[in-house]
């Protein structure tokens, strides 16, 4: 089948209504955030068009600093975690029958149904001190007493790896699932373990797909509003809620949404760098 280039402004019908609704729900608003980010805020919580780089400059504030290398860090450690949890899950679910990776699949795609907040409420429970994980703890003798586990930074690490992990084994499971079974069968003939064979072939022949998503699990953990908040203490807070307590709480709307197109070049940017490793695996 041979592929023609558009000639006729009619052949471009087919994508008018997602270039449509792009520019609706995308570039429009986008582009208000953008104004919005160089007005000057007045007493009284309101602000009057202007063209002021005031907002910008709070960026180099040790506040806003804090904030943002704690959401970088978060987001790093939720995405090694994530990546390391599910790359062998997803390998040894490709090695299953297709019936039960149909189970798995379907498994993993209910709970993407959950929402933040049961899964933070959920996590809130299973940390509490009256029917949490440290009552099992006392029981196993690793506790003297029940303790809440949070809030705290682990608590807020073990809810976002938990909302992110279903992702993450979707995103490499077509990848593992293409991958020739031979080349581990090979390393077994020639002496390999199963678990050398893993990290010597396995590993390096996806590596790219990793590095992928590594930064694919770094923008979606980058976003996160509500386990922080449910789960964790100010001190754990990310971007995206500084974000809204700017913008709801303080009536600082100029400096939310600097803050908000900061954020949003950041993701752009990392998905674009995970589009181009992806190309470049797909070229070799």
């Amino acid at each position: 089948m041979t592929r023609h280039p558009p000639r006729r402004i009619l052949d471009y019908g087919p994508i008018a209504f997602p270039a449509a609704m792009l520019l609706l729900f995308f570039a429009v608003p986008f582009g208000l955030m953008i104004a919005v980010s160089f007005f000057q805020r007045i007493e009284g919580g309101f602000y009057e068009p202007a063209f002021v780089w005031s907002n910008y400059a709070r960026f180099l504030s040790v506040f806003f600093g804090r904030v943002l290398s704690f959401s970088m860090m978060l987001a790093a450690g939720v995405a090694v975690l994530s990546v390391t949890l599910a790359f062998p899950f997803t390998f040894l679910l490709t090695r299953l029958r297709r019936r039960a990776q149909v189970v798995w699949l379907v498994f993993l795609l209910s709970v993407l149904s959950l929402s933040e907040v049961i899964i933070g409420f959920a996590w809130a429970t299973l940390f509490s001190a009256n029917a949490g994980i440290s009552n099992l703890l006392v029981m196993v003798g690793l506790l003297d007493a029940p303790t809440s586990l949070s809030p705290s930074l682990g608590a807020v690490l073990t809810g976002i790896v938990y909302q992110a992990f279903p992702y993450t084994v979707l995103v490499l499971y077509p990848a593992l699932s293409r991958l020739d079974p031979t080349l581990t069968e090979a390393a077994r003939t020639l002496g390999a373990s199963p678990l050398n064979s893993f990290f010597t072939v396995v590993v390096p022949a996806l590596r790219n797909t990793v590095v992928a998503t590594l930064i694919m699990v770094f923008v979606f953990a980058l976003g996160s509003y509500l386990l922080p908040q449910l789960l964790g203490r100010p001190q754990h807070w990310t971007l995206s809620v500084l974000i809204t307590d700017q913008a709801l709480f303080q009536a600082n709307m100029p400096f939310a949404a600097a803050m908000a197109v900061f954020l949003v070049l950041v993701s752009l940017a990392l998905v674009g760098l995970s589009l181009l490793v992806g190309k470049k695996e797909n070229a070799s």
